[in-house]
């Protein structure tokens, strides 16, 4: 269940980015970027070949 929450968080924050990008504001796009760093760190890790915590 958590990779499945990490891949919609990871489109979540891929919408946020661009609508604060089209209301100009940086600071918000900046924080996102942050947080959709982190879901693709945690998606990784759960789908990917040697997975951490099996």
């Amino acid at each position: 269940m958590v990779p499945v929450t990490a891949a919609c968080w990871i489109a979540l924050m891929v919408g946020a980015m661009l609508t604060h990008g089209r209301l100009g504001q940086s600071k918000l796009v900046l924080l996102n970027t942050v947080y959709l760093a982190l879901a693709i760190f945690i998606a990784w890790g759960r789908f990917g070949p040697w997975s951490f915590g099996s």
